[in-house]
């Protein structure tokens, strides 16, 4: 365990205790139906994790396709002839360009909020379906704990529990070697999410993927929980629009943006990318600006940094609960969820040892750039409108290989 982890961890166990809420947390509701509009083309999805009002709580950033009376786009059949809706671990691989799988020497860390019971049942379905090896909890490539490291995990909750099987499967699609640590925080505070973060590090893993966000206010005490030399700490940037969230905007937490990827026969890559309109980005109203970012507007960390698919309209096939109960089936997920699991994913299946963001902002030119698209109004500046370069959506631009991390 490396020195700095000790402490950090003693820290936040103390601020679990200070910030431990008064009343059980219910199972969250999810968010209501929207549609996702492009190419003339209508997708309705919805939020799994509705936002906690509560101070210094988060909500989960995915996001579900669902037909119009809110049930999940998609069937309970297990492994098919037919392929799934919805794309591909070889779909994601041939967009970003992406040949290694890792390695079980590998740890990738997943960091989410509550109890996932079927996670290794769904997850064995999942890779079963796309021909990925086996993942287990006897054979030590999956390996389930709470925030303290113990094994006896938290009360489950749907939305959250359908996060983990997008995330932990998206790990599966990019990393197939690697080991997966799902970390289940008690619930949804950042008090006891950046706990189990300490954790992830504790455990050995090379990246760990926080799906997760809420607003910067009170946040400070748990930004260096985000801040781990030599790991890959990305976080999903948000799924309303225009604005800043935490982790995502912590100074050297990786913020993952979105995209809506399309196939494209008319250009080399095969694939084309403009900004999903859902995702976050925005400069931050409370972290200092790293020394390493360049962009001209923002006086304090900007965010994005990189990003990926994240259109529901284009979303990625995910086996998972369909709603309460034990009933899992095949869905279709958007939202930047998607891509905290995947570009952690990426630093692990190629060793990376990152030095925070920075890794992003180093090779820019080994990046596919997305320079169309919107996620909000912002003064007509590269804060929530794409172009050629550095903007806020899309960061850096998207994966192409290892080259650009």
């Amino acid at each position: 365990m490396p020195q700095f982890i000790k402490p950090l961890l003693a820290h936040l166990a103390m601020l679990v205790l200070a910030c431990a809420p008064g009343a059980a947390h219910a199972v969250s509701h999810p968010g209501p139906i929207v549609p996702d509009i492009a190419g003339g083309r209508v997708v309705l999805h919805r939020a799994v994790c509705a936002r906690d009002a509560r101070p210094l709580h988060m909500h989960c950033h995915a996001h579900v396709v669902v037909r119009a009376d809110g049930t999940p786009l998609g069937g309970k059949a297990a492994v098919s002839a037919s392929p799934p809706s919805g794309l591909s671990p070889a779909d994601l691989r041939n967009a970003y360009h992406l040949t290694l799988t890792g390695s079980n020497a590998t740890v990738i860390a997943i960091v989410d909020a509550y109890g996932y019971p079927r996670a290794e049942s769904d997850l064995a379905t999942y890779r079963a379906q796309f021909g990925l090896p086996q993942c287990t909890v006897a054979s030590g490539c999956l390996t389930r704990i709470n925030q303290r490291g113990g094994t006896t995990l938290p009360v489950t909750d749907t939305g959250w529990s359908q996060e983990q099987a997008l995330d932990i499967e998206m790990a599966s699609a990019i990393c197939p070697a690697c080991r997966i640590l799902l970390v289940e925080a008690d619930d949804d505070s950042e008090a006891n999410l950046a706990a189990a973060v300490a954790m992830a590090a504790s455990r050995g893993a090379i990246a760990i993927s926080n799906s997760y966000g809420g607003a910067e206010d009170g946040t400070r005490p748990f930004a260096h929980a985000y801040h781990l030399p030599g790991i890959a700490v990305t976080a999903s940037a948000g799924d309303s629009g225009y604005g800043a969230e935490f982790p995502a905007s912590a100074p050297l937490t990786i913020a993952v943006g979105g995209t809506r990827l399309v196939a494209n026969a008319t250009n080399a890559r095969g694939w084309s990318e403009t900004v999903w309109s859902g995702t976050g980005s925005g400069c931050s109203a409370m972290y200092d600006k790293p020394v390493w970012q360049t962009d001209p507007l923002c006086t304090k960390r900007m965010m994005n940094d990189v990003a990926v698919v994240a259109a529901p309209g284009t979303g990625v096939a995910t086996y998972g609960p369909l709603g309460p109960g034990n009933t899992s089936g095949w869905m279709v997920f958007g939202g930047t969820s998607v891509g905290a699991p995947m570009i952690a994913a990426i630093f692990a299946a190629y060793g990376a040892k990152p030095t925070g963001a920075r890794s992003l902002w180093r090779h820019t030119a080994e990046l596919y750039d997305v320079i169309k698209g919107s996620d909000g109004a912002c003064g007509a500046t590269y804060f929530c409108e794409a172009e050629p370069g550095y903007d806020g959506p899309s960061g850096n631009g998207t994966p192409k290989g290892k080259a650009g991390l």
